[in-house]
């Protein structure tokens, strides 16, 4: 089981890991790559991975927070990284990371395999019938404020999906 992390801090190792490759991430990619290292964390780890809700927006499902954080960059690659105001101090600090080797595992295998995917693959994915954040999209009956896109609802859908990559 796996101790739920800030999103801001799992964005800068995806945003870290991608520069370290010379891979371009944008707020849209961005998104994907962390819900679907969420999706994974829930099926091979038996646990989130984040601690917020995903929604389900118009391109798939999204963190409002990192969205707000990275929206500057509009459709340009994220040259910074997600911040957040320390409580104690009321200083920007950037929002840093350590995983323990579960959870970093993960994420380079996770990582590794998204980020070569162009922004429109990846919302293609997202947007999958019958996956979560179709079924919180296209709702039938129930209101859901916010779209949120329940974490039982993405292990009832992916853990009959097989992960595309090998985690160490």
């Amino acid at each position: 089981m796996t101790t739920a992390q800030d999103g801001r801090a799992v964005a800068n190792f995806i945003l870290d890991y991608c520069d370290g490759r010379g891979r371009k991430v944008t707020n849209l990619s961005l998104q994907k790559i962390i819900y679907f290292c969420h999706v994974w964390s829930l099926i091979e780890l038996n646990g989130p991975l984040v601690r917020h809700k995903f929604e389900a927006w118009e391109f798939g499902p999204v963190l409002p927070y990192l969205y707000r954080a990275f929206r500057n960059y509009d459709r340009a690659p994220i040259l910074g990284r997600a911040t957040y105001i320390d409580p104690v101090d009321g200083v920007q600090r950037v929002a840093e990371y350590e995983f323990n080797f579960e959870i970093e595992s993960l994420l380079r295998e996770t990582v590794e395999f998204y980020s070569r995917l162009r922004a429109g693959d990846l919302v293609e994915l997202s947007h999958v019938e019958g996956g979560p954040w179709h079924s919180v999209w296209n709702h039938m009956g129930n209101v859901n404020p916010g779209m949120m896109i329940d974490d039982t609802r993405i292990l009832k859908f992916y853990s009959k999906v097989r992960a595309p990559f090998a985690i160490q």
